[in-house]
């Protein structure tokens, strides 16, 4: 059982890299088959089709973000602004460990519909959470008013932005490297506190 299991999670692992770095349309069936070390019958006994694998894939890292997510939210104070912090420093941690999970992040869109409504759907709880969350800390005055859900996605289109997309950011001299990606996030943060700090 072991075997098998571990198999399964193989096939998964060089999925998530190999979309994630290469784009899900760019990678077949034969090339994770090959990087895994099978036979692509083997593939196929465990994910019957890509779509099957795509959405394991996916659903792999959705989870293992929202359990990063969490356990920073954890071990941070019931501040918003700090919790904030905490979450944004949790998927940067994420873009450094595992480039290739956030690289996930820019697949959805390419998508097929079916594909897109089921990774919605697993993505919807963690997005009605942080919704709900900014509106009870703004309605508590702890965050500045504004359309909670507007926050929630400019936030998230912000750092997943930065973790997807070097290539713009190469384009006024920032490097991928570790220094860069942390003086990247020191600034967003501040960007972000500075844009969610309730009025004095």
């Amino acid at each position: 059982m072991t075997r098998k299991s571990s198999t399964r999670e193989r096939i998964l692992d060089a999925a998530t890299d190999l979309f994630g770095l290469r784009g899900v349309e760019a990678v077949s069936i034969e090339v994770i088959a090959a990087e895994v070390g099978v036979a692509k019958q083997t593939l196929l006994y465990w994910f019957p089709s890509k779509d099957d694998l795509v959405q394991a894939v996916l659903e792999a890292a959705v989870l293992e973000l929202s359990v990063g997510v969490e356990a920073a939210i954890r071990a941070t104070t019931d501040d918003p602004l700090d919790r904030i912090d905490a979450v944004v420093k949790a998927v940067f941690r994420q873009a450094v460990r595992r480039p290739a999970l956030l690289g996930l992040v820019r697949e959805i869109s390419r998508l097929s519909p079916a594909s897109g409504d089921h990774l919605h759907d697993a993505f919807e709880p963690l997005v009605q959470r942080a919704i709900g969350y900014l509106r009870r800390e703004m309605a508590l005055g702890r965050l500045r008013q504004a359309d909670p859900r507007l926050i929630a996605a400019l936030v998230y289109a912000t750092v997943t932005g930065i973790a997807t997309e070097p290539e713009a950011l190469r384009a006024v001299g920032w490097q991928p490297t570790t220094s860069d990606l942390r003086r990247l996030r020191t600034e967003l943060l501040a960007f972000l506190r500075a844009a969610l700090a309730p009025p004095p």
